[in-house]
């Protein structure tokens, strides 16, 4: 089996080779390419894999490559985390809506869109190139906005193009812990979109666990999304909301904890990431420990601004969010061994969510087997949740004709549709600050 990572040079993928040290036998990986545009950021990470390697005494074969037609050519599965514009990108994402007093964050608002304009394109070309050199192959990705960029690619790969956040797992994680049991153990009713979903249901054989838990304060005050819409909002709700959800739930309060701290969290990244990959030429062992340092201070400001908005002083726990590697090996295994594993995706709706039709792409639980992720059915949903999510598919999917067209009416329209976007003026002021500082913009919207 061939498996492509395309997005190679990126931070998280020393999480997947760690995993794959340990699967690939089981999974008969015969070769691994990672592919990126730049060959530094490539020579960097390899200096790391190469030292986890060493670690486990046991290497994975693996080469570089910054052409993609030699990655994709004859693979079986694609693992994509690309970055259109880089963290540069990242920080005028979040900074020109914050300049005009709506919410600056990646994936969330006008972030998420102008995030989705530049990207969609990009994937648009590696989708044709799966399409030509490797036709049979899988897209597992990753890729922000996930479900704008998996809906978008689906126009090319059909439902072989699946999204994957490991956001819903660590939810339903952090909330078996809360009720003490396994995960395993236990079923979840999970549904929405990237980024923007609701556990409605807990169960084990003998009934429903969630109602307890949302009466229990002190249990809910034991982990993140507990502390982040406390327990009044939560019963409120009925429901646990995704963590992003603080974004839509307590915006303007979030503006305001941005604005309060010294740098939005894209800036940080940028300058941490510039010193990382700045060390190249490192032995292994030295890369690893340098990678491993990083990657702590770079977790541990995972939604700052939210637990900040929300008075939670503590930082977040690094292993709540290790699960990159995790849900990517849990879908190829999926996949290749055909598990019929229940995992939350990114696929076509189906008739899993009433609230839309067929080709949408939601975020639900799937059971996943060699044909591909088969969505759940979700049943009825509450009226403000299904709302919100029609509202929001229709955002997305303004956005992604705004990207493949190039229509500056058409991206103003998905700002301006957006929520958390007080008024089509702002849209426009927002719009046009993207445009004036990313040259990418300049040309596609010309």
């Amino acid at each position: 089996m061939k498996l492509t990572i395309v997005g190679g040079g990126g931070f998280r993928v020393p999480l997947v080779y760690g995993a794959l040290l340990a699967t690939a036998e089981r999974l008969r990986l015969e070769e691994i390419v990672l592919h990126d545009v730049d060959g530094d950021r490539l020579a960097r990470i390899g200096a790391v894999l190469d030292g986890l390697a060493e670690e486990h005494g046991a290497r994975l074969p693996f080469r570089t490559t910054t052409d993609l037609d030699d990655a994709i050519e004859g693979t079986d599965y694609v693992f994509c985390a690309i970055r259109a514009g880089q963290l540069e990108g990242r920080v005028v994402d979040e900074s020109v809506p914050l300049d005009l007093g709506v919410l600056g964050q990646e994936t969330t608002g006008p972030g998420g869109i102008c995030f989705a304009l530049r990207t969609i394109p990009v994937m648009m070309r590696l989708a044709e190139t799966m399409a030509a050199r490797a036709p049979g192959a899988w897209l597992i990705n990753f890729t922000n906005p996930a479900g704008m960029v998996t809906e978008a690619v689906q126009q090319v790969l059909g439902e072989r193009a699946v999204g994957v956040c490991d956001s819903p797992s660590g939810l339903c994680r952090r909330v078996a812990r809360a009720v003490g049991r396994e995960r395993g153990d236990l079923a979840f009713d999970y549904f929405g979109l990237n980024h923007l979903g609701w556990l409605k249901s807990v169960r084990d054989r003998d009934g429903e666990l969630l109602t307890g838990l949302l009466a229990d304060d002190a249990a809910l005050a034991g982990f993140e999304e507990g502390r982040l819409f406390g327990g009044d909002w939560l019963r409120a709700l009925a429901m646990i909301p995704n963590e992003y959800l603080y974004f839509f739930y307590y915006a303007s309060d979030t503006v305001e904890a941005i604005r309060a701290q010294p740098e939005a969290r894209g800036a940080f990244l940028l300058e941490q990431q510039r010193a990382f990959y700045a060390r190249n030429g490192e032995p292994p062992a030295a890369a690893l420990a340098a990678w491993r340092a990083t990657r702590h201070d770079r977790e541990r400001t995972y939604m700052a601004e939210a637990r900040s908005a929300a008075g939670d002083g503590g930082e977040h726990d690094i292993e709540e969010n290790a699960g990159y590697e995790t849900e990517a090996m849990a879908v190829l295994e999926a996949m290749a061994l055909n598990t019929r594993a229940v995992l939350i995706l990114n696929t076509a709706n189906r008739s899993s969510l009433p609230v839309l039709d067929a080709r949408a792409v939601v975020e639900v639980p799937c059971v996943v087997g060699r044909a591909g992720p088969q969505p759940l059915a979700i049943g009825d949903v509450p009226a403000h949740a299904g709302a919100l999510v029609a509202l929001m598919k229709d955002v997305e999917r303004t956005t992604i004709e705004a990207a493949l067209s190039g229509s500056r009416a058409l991206a103003i329209r998905a700002l301006a549709l957006h929520p958390l976007v007080p008024s089509v003026n702002v849209a426009e002021a927002i719009f046009d600050g993207y445009r004036a500082r990313l040259p990418v913009l300049q040309q596609a919207f010309n």
